[in-house]
C-alpha cells in the first residue's frame, strides 16, 4: 500500500510530533491541579498564547494562560484563571472547557469561544479579550447540548460566522453546524455542515470542528476530530476539511484518512487513553508551518507541525 500524497508517515500521518511533546503538564502549573489539555491558541505581541483547559483536583476546568517565545519552549503559566467556574451561574458552575480562539481584525478583539457546563449540560459561550488579563463575558450564545464551538476570522456575507455541535437525543446525532450572527450575541438557526460517516469510518461515531478554520486561496482550512468507537472505548483522531470561502456551509474536500492519531505514550494513557483532541493551529507566514496544538490523553497538551503546503496538497486530492 503505498503512502498517499504529502505524507511523511507509512501510517498516513501528516503532522510531525515536537519532539519536546508534551509541550505543557500538570508539573508546569503555579498551582495544584489535576491536569492541562485541550487548548486554544494564537499570537499576542510576538508571543504564542495557549488558553489550556485546566482540570483542578474538584474535577472541575477553568481556562487559564500559558505564553511561550516560541510556541514550544519557555512557557510562563498565568498564577489564576482567565475563565473559571462560577457557582452563581447554572450554566458554569461545573466549569468552563474546551476553548477555541479567534482574532477578529474588524473589531481589534479576540474572541474566545468555550464550553460552558452546568446542570443542563454543556453548551457554547463567547467571551472576549485584548491583552489575556482581563475578559468580558457575552454569555451563552448557544443552548444545551452544544459544543466544540469554532468562529471564523472575518465576516461572510455580512455575518460572522459560528460553527458548532449541538446533540441531538432524538436522533443521537453530533456533527457539525453553522450558525450566522451580525452581532455576536444573537444568532441564526443551525444549518447542517458536515456529518458523522456511516459504518465502520474512523470518524463514525461523533466530530466536532477543532481550530479557528484558516482563510487560503482554495477555501477555509479545518482540522476536526472524529470518533470510533472501539471495544476498548472511544477513540479520538484528527483529519482536515475545506469548507468553501464564500459559502462556509459547503464542504469542498474532507480527508478520508486521519492525519494524526494516538500512538505516542502520552497520547495512548492519560486520564481518557487514546485521544488526540486538536483545539489550537497557528500559521506562521514566514516558515509556511502550521502548528496544531491538541489535548493528548485528556491530561496533557502538545504539538505537532506541518507545512501549509503539504496539507493542502494532501486535501486538494480528495472530493
Amino acid at each position: 500500500m503505498s503512502t498517499p500524497l504529502g505524507t511523511t508517515s507509512p501510517h498516513g500521518e501528516l503532522f510531525r510530533r515536537e519532539p519536546a511533546n508534551p509541550i505543557l503538564t500538570a508539573n508546569d502549573w503555579p498551582y495544584q491541579i489535576n491536569t492541562v489539555f485541550n487548548p486554544g491558541a494564537t499570537t499576542h505581541d510576538g508571543e504564542t498564547v495557549l488558553l489550556c483547559r485546566v482540570e483542578d483536583r474538584r474535577g472541575l476546568s477553568h481556562l487559564t494562560v500559558a505564553r511561550s517565545p516560541d510556541g514550544v519552549h519557555g512557557w510562563r503559566v498565568d498564577p489564576k484563571p482567565l475563565l473559571a467556574d462560577d457557582p452563581a451561574d447554572q450554566t458554569t458552575m461545573w466549569g468552563v472547557e474546551d476553548c477555541r480562539i479567534t482574532y477578529l481584525a474588524e473589531l481589534e478583539t479576540y474572541v474566545i469561544s468555550y464550553t460552558a457546563y452546568g446542570p443542563s449540560g454543556p453548551c457554547v459561550a463567547l467571551a472576549t479579550t485584548e491583552d489575556f488579563q482581563s475578559v468580558e463575558k457575552l454569555g451563552v450564545v448557544m443552548p444545551p447540548e452544544d459544543k466544540n464551538a469554532s468562529l471564523l476570522p472575518r465576516r461572510v456575507g455580512g455575518d460572522f460566522i459560528l460553527y458548532h455541535r449541538p446533540y441531538s437525543a432524538h436522533v443521537g446525532g453530533a456533527d457539525v453546524w453553522l450558525s450566522r450572527s451580525q452581532d455576536l450575541r444573537t444568532w441564526s438557526s443551525p444549518e447542517p455542515v458536515m456529518a458523522s460517516r456511516d459504518g465502520a469510518w474512523w470518524d463514525a461515531a461523533r466530530m466536532g470542528l477543532g481550530p479557528a478554520p484558516i482563510e487560503t486561496e482554495h477555501g477555509w482550512l479545518g482540522v476536526y476530530h472524529g470518533v470510533k468507537q472501539m471495544a476498548a472505548g472511544p477513540l479520538y483522531r484528527a483529519g482536515l476539511v475545506l469548507f468553501d470561502i464564500d459559502n462556509p456551509a459547503k464542504v469542498l474536500r474532507r480527508s478520508p484518512q486521519w492525519v494524526l492519531g494516538p500512538s505516542a505514550d502520552y497520547e495512548t494513557h492519560g486520564d481518557v487513553p487514546n485521544v488526540v483532541f486538536p483545539t489550537g493551529m497557528i500559521h506562521d507566514e514566514e516558515t509556511g508551518d502550521l502548528r496544531l496544538y491538541y489535548g493528548a490523553g485528556d491530561s496533557v497538551i502538545a504539538v505537532a507541525t506541518a507545512t501549509m503546503s503539504e496539507v493542502l496538497d494532501y486535501l486538494l486530492q480528495y472530493g
